[in-house]
């Protein structure tokens, strides 16, 4: 399959999982969703990551998203790595892990890189709209643990630029000033954005994150 790029539609699947088999489309329904991949079960830096998911669960359902992790092992070595995982992070793993043996959905979603490893999954994440589309994908190497709170912050970033005509700048974070798009005139702008804007170029205006 040709590599997956920004907007398309995430492929669907059905696999097991660490809580049973599962439709990919099904598990996610109406909610937004996040992927992510790891190269093997009882490995230090996913050990530290599922761990850092699991306590996050709260601030991902109030986004309504929807998270799932997979590892090129089967489910039942997932259920002993979780184990571990709620053991050493001091949380419970509280969504699916996906069993990946066969690597269907690693090939699937372009998970094995040859150059990096000929068996191992690299470290993604996929990012996913309500409509299965995919919004963002990051690629870690096997060494480097994620930053969970950026991709929180991308998620809100994600849901105000969807429902609004803005742009989040660089190092954003939820509250501060955004970016009106330059396709909206500043007469406009007046009526979209009633807290008002800062002009500093024809094509660079600031304004309260307009949803608070």
């Amino acid at each position: 399959m040709a590599t997956l790029r920004l907007g398309d539609i995430a492929p669907n699947f059905k696999a097991q999982t660490s809580d049973g088999e599962i439709d990919f489309y099904e598990y996610l329904g109406d909610s937004w969703g996040v992927l992510f991949s790891h190269p093997a079960d009882f490995t230090p830096v996913c050990t530290t990551e599922l761990g850092e998911t699991a306590r996050l669960k709260e601030e991902f359902a109030k986004r309504n998203t929807k998270v799932i992790a997979l590892s090129v092992d089967s489910a039942d070595s997932h259920r002993e790595w979780i184990k571990d995982i709620n053991e050493t992070q001091n949380t419970t793993v509280n969504y699916p892990i996906i069993d990946d043996s066969d690597r269907k959905v690693s090939e699937l979603y372009d998970l094995i890189h040859p150059n990096a490893n000929a068996t191992f999954t690299v470290r993604s994440v996929f990012i996913l709209d309500p409509n299965k589309a995919i919004k963002l994908i990051i690629t870690y190497p096997a060494s480097t643990g994620r930053n969970f709170n950026e991709i929180l912050r991308v998620i809100d970033s994600l849901q105000l630029t969807a429902n609004y005509q803005v742009a989040t700048p660089v190092n954003w974070e939820h509250g501060d000033e955004v970016v009106i798009s330059p396709s909206i005139k500043d007469e406009e702008a007046t009526k979209k954005f009633p807290k008002g804007f800062t002009k500093i170029k024809d094509y660079l205006r600031l304004t309260p994150q307009p949803n608070l």
